[in-house]
């Protein structure tokens, strides 16, 4: 099936692996994208925006060094906020609310027009080593496919565990299977691993919600974009987003289900990310705060899909269902799907060089999570 050598394999079709496989391709290397899923190429894995605080620089500066982050985040945007203009221009922040199945569908669209980019939807399970030199990968199925560099972006799913209260399964997301395999080959070569978590929010229905009981969160009167190019425009029309509050009521409920949270019972001892803490989290570290500000979030132009920002937790499903009912503007909501936290392998990054090649491995490159990013746009910018 795979007669000839690639330049460049990537493993990982997420941000950093999309990112990766674009530039290697557009700079004249024959590429191969393998991927366990191609229907997620791109996929936003929690939240559905781009940008923000600190993060929104990034994907303009991908941008400028010719990444696709920002066109594909343009093209997919449902909204566009600038942060802080009450502050001076350095600290403006573009942020876009994207479309998910949009914004998954631009990523791929653009990639496949890419002439020197392949595509192969399978899980890679080993790496081929030769005389200290990463030569290619070998997949579940047994087949070797030859590249002269390997760059790895495997996200959350190395050995990907999600937990949900008392429960835990694998996986590497919410319905699909982790990778095994290549964690332990890394180790015995003489790699440090370790393990992160990270959490996502229930997603819920909003025909269920009542809006009217909300603070509207609209779009700027005057929208920009992220591309300095001309391939898209700003927005005319935008969705809204709306922000309410967690209540004493809702903590007090939220504090019945902390004996069977992972996070406080020792179930989950990895680390997290400093800037977005579960509810559970924030309501223990912060106890003199009666309220915590929850945006209420619209997945995209045709779904009614809904995002609780703010909201990200790993307790009892029943805890986070009574808890958010008693939210105002929740009081009848109805579940998509419950939030859930998610421990996944990471190489801390010492053991790289600033090229993002391994010391210990010629031709072998992380990117992303697997070097223990948070959020889309950091994983994207190393891509």
């Amino acid at each position: 099936m795979f007669d000839r050598e690639y330049d460049v394999i990537v493993v990982g079709a997420g941000h950093a692996g999309s990112e990766a496989a674009a530039v290697a391709a557009n700079m004249g290397s024959s590429t191969l994208l393998v991927t366990m899923n191609l229907e997620t190429i791109g996929q936003m894995s929690c939240n559905p925006a781009m940008g923000g605080i600190a993060k929104g620089q990034i994907v303009r500066e991908i941008d400028a060094l010719g990444g696709l982050s920002g066109i594909v985040s343009d093209k997919s945007a449902i909204q566009f906020k600038m942060l802080n203009q009450s502050k001076g221009p350095a600290m403006w922040s573009p942020r876009t609310q994207n479309d998910r199945m949009r914004f998954s569908e631009e990523w791929r669209m653009q990639l496949e027009a890419i002439p020197l980019l392949d595509f192969y939807q399978e899980m890679v399970a080993r790496l081929i080593i030769e005389d200290e030199k990463v030569v290619g990968v070998r997949t579940s199925l047994g087949i070797e496919i030859r590249s002269k560099a390997v760059v790895l972006t495997n996200g959350t799913f190395l050995n990907g565990l999600i937990h949900i209260g008392d429960k835990q399964f694998g996986g590497g997301r919410a319905g699909e299977r982790a990778s095994t395999g290549i964690t332990g080959q890394l180790v015995d070569l003489g790699f440090e691993s370790g393990r992160m978590k990270t959490g996502t929010p229930p997603r819920v229905d909003g025909r269920s919600l009542d809006y009217s009981k909300m603070e509207p969160q609209p779009g700027d009167a005057v929208t920009s974009k992220f591309s300095y190019s001309n391939l898209t425009s700003s927005l005319k029309n935008q969705r809204d987003c709306h922000m309410t509050y967690t209540s004493p009521e809702v903590h007090n409920l939220l504090r019945e289900g902390f004996d069977r949270s992972p996070m406080f019972n020792g179930r989950i001892k990895s680390l997290g990310p400093r800037y977005c803490p579960s509810i559970e989290d924030k309501i223990d570290r912060f106890a003199d705060k009666d309220r915590h500000q929850l945006f209420v979030e619209p997945e995209g132009w045709n779904t009614c899909e809904v995002y609780v920002n703010g909201f990200s937790t790993s307790l009892p499903e029943d805890v986070q269902f009574k808890a958010l009912r008693s939210v105002v503007g929740f009081e009848k909501v109805k579940f998509f799907r419950p939030g859930y936290a998610i421990e996944y392998d990471y190489f801390p990054p010492t053991q790289l060089t600033h090229t993002l090649e391994t010391k210990l491995l010629v031709g072998l490159y992380f990117a992303g999570q697997i070097n223990g990013t948070t959020g889309y746009e950091e994983a994207a910018s190393q891509g």
